[in-house]
């Protein structure tokens, strides 16, 4: 949540991200209960040092009298801290300068474009026919065992899935390989602290899913009411709280993390869309970084995310495009998010797989997380997460890119020391399939 400080102080750039964000909030009402809040603070403060007086001047029966105003205004203050807070929840994090404002996801802006999307010779196939020839995508079982939106992966996208794991892993773990991709996005002075891989619980409750401002819309998420937890959208709704109340040292600024997990959606509102193959489904898996900061590096790490997610990419020979999220179609909790899409030959489109999010101190303001200064004093961390990997949009890409003729998938160079020998995924199981 934002500073009520700073709401007050800047009542019109609020009520702008609210409108920009389609967000309802009532700042006015909001405003209005602080500054009642405030004037019963000053008489609460004025009260107690008159009973502070009356105790040194042992007059009990004033000192009676005062505490029974005391308690009537305690009452006040709670009450005004009731009608407060769920206010203060409700107000979005205010867009950065650099975000375009727009309705909805018309108003998002290309960046760039890197790559060029492949030709083919022949008449392609989209994952959903590949996943059928090589016997590795099960929808038909998947949706049997545990409904629609349920798959089997199996065989060599397994294989493949776990390659690009452990080549991610390889990535983030080296401090040699972050200074060149540094070096090479030009982010001088951004430090190549490794990410610490994570194992996550896959669970949270439901007080720390608001205070990480994720647990909205609800209907997306999945409930389990004999525990009262929910299962996460994504790694980052538990890496996020991996620090809650405390207080980290400046001098180990940047902390990195990711984590490969499960994700689970109910993708509730989406009936009748992306239902073939994998593009959609209610479980998925996810590779996510986190990273908290000090306010001054929280735009170079989302910086260097994307910078991590496009050498990603063009290491997989994947063409993409980077695309700046407009206000309408950015989360509550972002100052800025940048996408990337990559291109899907079997849609002839491109297709979001990665999102970055900027969150500056939106998220530690709620959950506690501060950063001790040198200098003294502390401040809120900042937050950025990031998909490293959406790992069942990429092996649609990675499919559908790099398919041969004969219905075999080229296996891009970098994942074959983690392919167990393999270079190639499947061969049609017959001539006439591959026709």
């Amino acid at each position: 949540m934002l500073d009520i400080k700073f709401i007050r102080e800047n009542a019109d750039i609020v009520k702008k991200a609210c409108k920009d964000k389609n967000v309802t909030a009532d700042v006015d009402e909001l405003l209005k209960a602080d500054e009642e809040r405030r004037g019963l603070q000053t008489k609460l403060e004025e009260l107690n040092r008159a009973r502070n007086e009356a105790a040194k001047a042992k007059d009990i029966e004033k000192g009676k009298a005062l505490k029974g105003e005391s308690a009537a205004l305690e009452a006040a203050l709670a009450a005004c801290d009731g009608i407060i807070a769920p206010l203060m929840m409700k107000i979005p994090n205010v867009p950065s300068s650099d975000t375009p404002v727009g309705p909805d996801e018309s108003g998002n802006v290309v960046i760039r474009m890197v790559g060029t999307p492949p030709t083919f010779d022949f008449k392609i196939r989209d994952h959903v026919e590949l996943g059928e020839l090589h016997g590795i995508i099960d929808n038909e079982m998947g949706s049997k065992v545990a409904g629609a939106r349920f798959t089997y992966l199996k065989g060599d996208l397994v294989l493949l899935q776990q390659a690009i794991i452990s080549y991610v892993t390889s990535i983030l773990t080296d401090r040699g390989a972050l200074e060149a991709i540094i070096s090479e996005a030009g982010l001088e002075g951004v430090p190549a602290t490794p990410f610490v891989p994570v194992v996550p619980p896959l669970m949270i409750k439901p007080d720390v899913y608001q205070r990480m401002a994720r647990l909205e819309p609800r209907e997306e998420r999945y409930h389990i009411p004999s525990d009262d937890v929910y299962l996460i959208g994504s790694a980052e709704h538990t890496l996020g709280p991996i620090h809650m109340e405390q207080t980290l040292k400046e001098n180990d600024m940047p902390l990195r993390y990711f984590a490969a997990t499960p994700a689970f959606r109910r993708e509730a509102g989406s009936y009748g869309k992306d239902t073939k193959g994998i593009l959609r489904m209610h479980q998925f898996d996810k590779i996510e970084m986190e990273s908290f900061s000090l306010p001054e590096q929280s735009l170079s790490e989302q910086d260097l995310f994307v910078a991590l997610q496009e050498h990603f990419l063009r290491s997989f020979k994947i063409p993409y495009q980077v695309v700046q999220v407009c206000t309408g179609d950015m989360g509550g909790p972002d100052a800025r998010q940048i996408d990337i899409e990559s291109w899907m030959p079997g849609q002839m489109k491109y297709r979001e797989t990665h999102t970055s999010d900027l969150m500056t101190d939106y998220q530690t303001r709620r959950l506690g997380t501060r950063v001790r200064l040198n200098a003294g004093g502390n401040v809120f961390a900042h937050t950025n997460d990031a998909t490293a990997i959406a790992l069942g949009r990429l092996l649609i890409a990675l499919m559908e890119n790099h398919q041969r003729a004969d219905g075999s998938i080229a296996i891009p160079e970098v994942l074959w020391p983690f392919m167990l020998g393999r270079t190639v995924i499947g061969a049609p199981k017959s001539t006439e399939a591959a026709a």
